[in-house]
């Protein structure tokens, strides 16, 4: 008898099984929760642009999170692409409603995302994690910094959606890029992707809440200083490359009320910025990232 095809059998990879989604359910959905429905698919284009469609139809309530075993057009900022091996990482959307919170507040819900994000890693992977503006999570690899995930939010129905992607089992040849890097090879002492969502969603729950609890405020919620105590891009120089095709050159000062950073440029500005992207060039460990 001809065993199964090896690269049909969702085991074949024995360091990557799949997430167990009753289990799952049963650690995060409770009455008095804010994640409502959790649904686990095996392979999909985009968990963002799926929950998105979701959410503009109203087939999603707050609370849904959406997971994929695997991602095969996954999208970071600037439409970038973010694709990895079936389950090497953490791909998951969340859609959030903040409801009589200012819309001009909800610019730092993905922001939250990432102070949960990193906080919850750092306590379940038990690995040293840091924000780059505005949303990507470092490690540090053989003394270098590496992005280990992401952070994409977007507008949909009458929310939010939130979507984050974690390099956590990745070899050094599979990584996308030179500065990429993962949970595993930043030296996780667990890479068990259930106890690791379950952290980052349970650290998501607590952030949204206190959040919501001061209205929206950033400040007063304790998310505006936790966020720049976890920023790797603050007290360095960077150069910021903006929509438009310009630049700015500055040491990164502060995160502002608004979530912007801001920069002191050669000639004495305060300058905020509240989009773009950021290129560290000098100090805090130096190197380009």
């Amino acid at each position: 008898m001809t065993p199964p095809d090896a690269s049909h059998n969702r085991w074949s990879d024995l360091d990557r099984p799949p997430l167990n989604v009753t289990a799952l359910r049963r650690g995060l959905l409770r009455p008095d929760a804010l994640w409502t429905s959790l649904e686990v698919v095996e392979s999909t284009g985009s968990t963002n642009t799926d929950l998105a469609g979701r959410a503009r139809t109203r087939a999603a309530g707050e609370g849904t999170v959406l997971v994929a075993e695997e991602q095969t057009a996954g999208r970071g900022r600037l439409e970038r692409s973010w694709t990895a091996p079936p389950r090497s990482g953490l791909f998951f959307s969340v859609y959030l409603e903040p409801g009589d919170i200012p819309v001009e507040r909800w610019g730092w819900v993905p922001l939250l995302a990432g102070v949960a994000a990193a906080t919850g890693l750092a306590k379940s992977a038990g690995v040293d994690m840091s924000l780059k503006w505005p949303n990507d999570l470092l490690v540090a690899v053989e003394g270098e910094e590496r992005k280990a995930g992401g952070i994409l939010g977007e507008f949909a129905g009458d929310g939010i959606v939130v979507g984050v992607g974690i390099n956590v089992s990745l070899r050094a040849d599979e990584l996308p890029a030179p500065t990429a890097g993962s949970l595993a090879l930043a030296g996780a002492v667990s890479t068990d992707r259930e106890t690791l969502l379950r952290s980052v969603l349970r650290s998501l729950e607590h952030w949204y809440g206190a959040w919501q609890a001061a209205d929206g405020d950033a400040a007063a919620s304790g998310l505006q200083a936790a966020y720049a105590a976890g920023c790797a891009t603050l007290d360095r120089t960077v150069r910021a490359e903006l929509p438009g095709g310009t630049s700015l050159v500055g040491e990164a000062v502060a995160i502002d009320g608004d979530g912007r950073l801001v920069l002191s440029t050669e000639d004495g500005l305060q300058q905020p910025v509240s989009a773009g992207d950021i290129v560290h060039l000098r100090g805090a460990g130096g190197g380009l990232t």
